[in-house]
């Protein structure tokens, strides 16, 4: 065949490949209802979860611009994101393997952060935007396996994930970093990593009670995980100890009407040795604690789905070792307060991180505060502007106060 011929051959063949996607995402791409932008691919996508295959795109974007401070005159915008590309495989569909199951995540990062970029913002304890960090760069965040025994009481997962999926887990919708996700891996983030970095770890959790369940993990610390190029890092060459955190969760049902609530306590223990802050000739070993609080107080006239959630946040960390001490967040959330936008919600949130007296240099808190509009523009897209405050920026006691601007929207592809 000439090449003009094999040309010819592969130009019909992706029209009509071409032509059957369109056809597939035709009636369902772009759906306000479908869980995905793209659609269910004519029905095939349901069909390859029930066989166990749940295949997954994501995307988070944030932007944030300075719109005033207390001294400084220049404002900024910067623009961060992140790509999430998985696969979550329930294996006894697929392989026979009774209530075991695999994921793969792999993530990308890209932007900047006004947090690093505006003189206001200059030593920021927290992030105006959470999205940014860890090296903007692509990571295998997730890549483990997960098997349930004695009756599916027992659940163990092996592999590499962070401590945040499991352990002090909270939600990440605010935009402020102080708000969102594992508060631990903010504040002793030289050793506990959070999303998107993966360690080798092992995880393993038992239901006391339909409602109570205790875990215990303990996870590498290899601080070349943390290196741009070293994103799908397998080898342990690295590796000086373990994080060890063990957590006890209750999660009830409150009420006549069910209002679901998640109550998590927990400890970490790092075998790692650190530098005392007093006499950094001395080592120590980093540890603390934290208390999660997340209930829903009220279902919009009898709507369970709808309704206001509380929440609180409190870490504690050794003075020895780590330069915050403390941090408490709170806030509340209303979902559904518009009967024409029931599936929009409003939040505020404040947080306090709070410095270690033994710095001895002229720092104490640090307070971020934000409120966001969750617009829940359809099943695959929500965009959350929003409003941030942030007091003594680096918890200098004259240090300055910032307003921020920003949007937040996530979308499923």
């Amino acid at each position: 065949m000439h090449f003009s011929s094999k040309a010819k051959a592969v130009s019909v063949a992706l029209t009509a490949l071409l032509s059957s996607v369109s056809a597939a995402h035709a009636n369902d791409a772009f759906d306000a209802e479908s869980p995905w932008m793209l659609g269910d691919w004519n029905g095939q996508r349901t069909a390859l979860q029930k066989q166990g295959y749940d295949f997954s795109f994501g995307y988070t974007g944030e932007m944030a611009t300075l719109l005033d401070a207390k001294r400084s005159s220049s404002h900024g915008t910067e623009y961060a994101d992140q790509f999430v590309i998985g696969a979550h495989l329930d294996l006894e569909k697929i392989t026979g393997w009774k209530d075991t199951e695999a994921q793969i995540n792999v993530t990308q990062r890209n932007g900047r952060n006004l947090s690093n970029t505006s003189d206001a913002l200059n030593g920021h304890l927290s992030s105006a935007q959470e999205v940014w960090g860890r090296g903007q760069t692509w990571r295998l965040t997730d890549f483990w396996i997960k098997k349930k025994f004695l009756e599916q009481k027992l659940d163990v997962k092996v592999g590499r994930f962070g401590e945040g999926e499991d352990f002090n887990s909270f939600d990440c919708d605010f935009q402020n970093l102080a708000l969102c996700g594992s508060q631990v891996g903010n504040w002793v983030g030289d050793q506990w990593y959070n999303w998107p970095v993966s360690q080798w770890a092992a995880r393993v959790k038992y239901n006391v009670t339909p409602e109570v369940y205790t875990q215990v993990g303990v996870y590498e610390y290899n601080p070349e995980n943390l290196e741009r190029g070293k994103g799908f890092n397998l080898s342990t060459d690295g590796s000086h100890g373990a994080i060890i955190p063990a957590e006890v969760v209750w999660t009830p049902k409150v009420g006549t009407e069910k209002l679901p609530g998640e109550y998590r306590a927990g400890y970490y223990y790092s075998t790692v040795d650190a530098k005392e802050i007093t006499n950094p000739q001395e080592n120590s070993h980093k540890q603390g604690g934290w208390v999660v609080a997340k209930q829903q107080l009220t279902a919009h006239k009898g709507d369970a789905s709808r309704g206001l959630t509380g929440f609180v946040n409190l870490t504690v960390h050794d003075s020895d070792t780590n330069s915050v001490s403390d941090m408490q967040n709170l806030g509340l959330v209303y979902k559904g307060a518009m009967d024409s936008r029931p599936k929009d919600e409003i939040a505020v949130g404040v947080a306090r991180i709070n410095m270690n007296d033994d710095l001895n240099d002229q720092r104490s808190e640090e307070i971020d505060a934000e409120i966001y509009y969750g617009l829940h523009a359809t099943n695959w897209l929500t965009i959350r502007p929003n409003v941030q405050y942030i007091r003594h920026v680096g918890a200098y006691k004259n240090g300055e106060n910032a307003w921020v601007g920003g949007i937040k929207f996530q979308t499923a592809f």
